[in-house]
């Protein structure tokens, strides 16, 4: 397995409109993308512009094919201008807690 953590910092005033579409890129890829077994959108506790995305893929190949869906460049044009920065980071995944 492979994991993406995807570490996110938006625009003050964009705030209330990134989150959604963080929620629904998560939904949409977990529904629509064999290769995606995970997809978490976590809001900061202390800073309300933090976002942490928790992503887990079968393998590199399945999430460089998320990453090369004409969907995702759709996904990236509206939300980049939102964005103050990212932070990606990948690992290869050991040991999984098991499923609720």
């Amino acid at each position: 397995m492979f994991a993406v953590l995807v570490f996110l910092e938006v625009r003050p005033e964009h705030r209330d409109k990134l989150e959604p579409a963080l929620r629904y890129n998560a939904r949409y890829a977990l529904e629509h993308e064999p290769g995606c077994r995970r997809f978490d959108v976590l809001r900061d506790t202390v800073d309300p512009n933090g976002f942490l995305l928790y992503e887990v893929y079968v393998d590199p190949a399945a999430h460089r094919h998320h990453l090369e869906l004409p969907r995702y460049a759709e996904y990236r044009l509206l939300v980049d201008p939102w964005i103050q920065s990212r932070r990606v980071l990948t690992y290869d995944l050991i040991e999984a807690a098991p499923s609720d």
